[in-house]
């Protein structure tokens, strides 16, 4: 029955789906219970700093379910989005319930978009990144499987990293820059692989190219058969999510660097260079994504057997409610800079 503690990460497509049922005030639900009920939550639960053995990874590893929880949130996304169009567009509602349906559907492709996502794009089965691919496509965000993969993973926790907040850096400050640098990235990135492939920017083989006409005609899709506002509701739900994702890889990395070895190349990924979390709640609802610096060790592990370092840097809280304090950068600031590592600020 542990196992299936990961289905609370399907609570929060749930309490959408309930808000826009329900409409009205209750539209506001879900950043509510996202960035309100959940933080209480992870007040009240204790940290859990224990790690699998050895035998209980290798079952883990065996059990399918943990990819089979992953996998269902393909119909939830589509579903929720589909279902949130369509109340949108044929019922009589207000200004402010339209807001609170595009906020509500707009953080379920954050969280069970965009993340699990991220998870799958470092699967080894081809059909696993394909799926994943798919579900960055709401999000109008397909590149990053790109930049993340070939980009983030190479050159985290350093200045030439897009998805590493500086010192001193706001949240607000990142999303222009992380967005615009990480969308650059990408294309240089692709342009470097069609180049060692002797491929022209027009070949098959650009899949950024691809993921433009697909993002392109999902909108017009949205378009034709919901019209204007079906189109502003995909739209603007995809830009919630992206600043949602955007404001985690903001707590991820903040202020963290990997200093010059006498080389003068930077020193290889550790456990150091992000920062971890162990409050319960939001391991669970974000597939232990909050145990970051192990992915970071070692990105092909899978979500359910991820470790805690004793040497990363630990955050107080977590992700979600570090998510709420970062929009308040003075709060932030006060809170997160002692923790740095003095050698890190002076870098």
């Amino acid at each position: 029955m542990k196992d299936l503690k990961y289905l609370a990460a399907f609570s929060i497509p749930i309490v959408a789906l309930i808000g826009i049922y329900l409409k009205g005030s209750f539209l506001y639900l879900t950043p509510i219970y996202a960035f309100v009920i959940i933080p209480i939550m992870e007040l009240i639960f204790p940290v859990d700093t224990e790690n699998l053995s050895s035998e209980d990874v290798e079952n883990k590893l065996k059990r399918k379910v943990f990819d089979w929880l992953l996998y269902l949130n393909l119909p939830v996304v589509y579903g929720l989005v589909l279902y949130g169009i369509h109340q949108a567009t044929t019922t009589s509602i207000e200004t402010y319930e339209l807001v609170g349906m595009i906020i509500s559907v707009g953080i379920v492709l954050g969280v069970n978009g965009i993340n699990v996502a991220h998870e799958l794009g470092h699967r080894q089965k081809t059909k696993e990144r394909f799926l994943g691919k798919i579900l960055l496509l709401p999000s109008q965000y397909m590149h990053f499987y790109i930049e993340h993969n070939f980009g983030h993973h190479l050159h985290a926790a350093t200045p030439e990293d897009p998805a590493t907040a500086k010192y001193n850096q706001t949240v607000y400050s990142f999303w222009f820059t992380s967005i615009v640098r990480q969308y650059v990235s990408a294309w240089r990135i692709q342009n470097k692989l069609l180049k060692n492939a002797n491929l022209g920017f027009f070949s098959v083989k650009n899949d950024m190219l691809w993921y433009a006409i697909f993002q392109i005609g999902y909108l017009a899709v949205a378009f034709f058969f919901f019209g204007k506002i079906g189109l502003l509701f995909a739209f603007t739900s995809a830009i919630i999510g992206i600043l949602l994702l955007e404001s985690v890889n903001y707590i991820e990395h903040y202020g963290l660097i990997r200093l010059k070895t006498k080389s003068g190349r930077y020193e290889r990924v550790k456990e150091m260079h992000s920062w971890n979390s162990n409050h319960v709640i939001g391991r669970i609802v974000l597939y232990e994504l909050t145990r970051h610096s192990d992915h970071h060790y070692k990105s092909s592990k899978k979500y359910q057997v991820l470790d805690c370092h004793d040497e990363s840097p630990q955050m107080p809280f977590g992700y979600p409610t570090s998510m709420v304090i970062a929009m308040v950068p003075p709060l932030w600031f006060a809170i997160m800079n002692k923790r740095l590592p003095k050698e890190m600020i002076l870098a």
